[in-house]
């Protein structure tokens, strides 16, 4: 998995006046949760700011990254969890982010390449692709950047679902019956079929 450094600065203020201040000067208020625990059980939060512009290459891109956030000088290695836009302009309002403990498995999202030309679209059906994503369990360092899916033997009408698909040391989080990729009948595909 590629990595990226995102720097940012230790809030203290974090008030609806000093978050609407952060966003008007074209910084995003984030929070990057700890392996390390409160007296409540919870991960510790550290609240930050990053400029906006040194979200761009993280948020707007298909590739998945271990980022290394530099926070006033201390340096943590964390997932990107979630992201809020704004509704209207879709700017960032605020991110999320996890640290990575290296001996426990995080859950991420990581984009589906498929592979090989489906028998299907050979008889003139069209592959399409339903799930771009799949959720894994997995430590961070066996996480691949994409997950590769030959599709090569499907037929006309067929479908490969989550079940289906098997990777080492990763656990598919999705429903094992959720269809990734399917290749459906085109209006020509139809017609040589009723003329066989």
């Amino acid at each position: 998995m590629k990595s990226i450094e995102i720097k940012g600065t230790v809030r203290t203020d974090l008030g609806k006046k000093a978050t609407q201040e952060l966003r008007k000067n074209n910084s995003v208020p984030c929070v990057v949760y700890g392996v390390e625990k409160d007296e409540k059980g919870l991960p510790v939060a550290t609240h930050f700011s990053v400029p906006a512009d040194g979200l761009r290459n993280l948020v707007y891109t298909p590739h998945i990254y271990v980022v290394n956030l530099e926070i006033d000088g201390k340096v943590v290695n964390a997932i990107l969890k979630d992201i809020q836009f704004h509704p209207v302009k879709d700017t960032i309002l605020h991110v999320d982010f996890y640290q990575i403990d290296e001996s426990k498995p995080i859950v991420m999202e990581v984009p589906v390449q498929l592979e090989g030309l489906a028998e299907g679209v050979r008889a003139g059906g069209k592959l399409a692709l339903q799930l771009r994503k799949l959720k894994v369990k997995a430590l961070y360092n066996t996480i691949p950047e994409r997950l590769k899916v030959d599709v090569t033997p499907l037929g006309l009408g067929k479908t490969i679902k989550v079940g289906e698909l098997h990777y080492d040391g990763l656990e598919l989080m999705n429903a094992k019956a959720a269809v990734v990729c399917a290749v459906k009948l085109t209006r020509a595909a139809r017609g040589a079929q009723a003329n066989s």
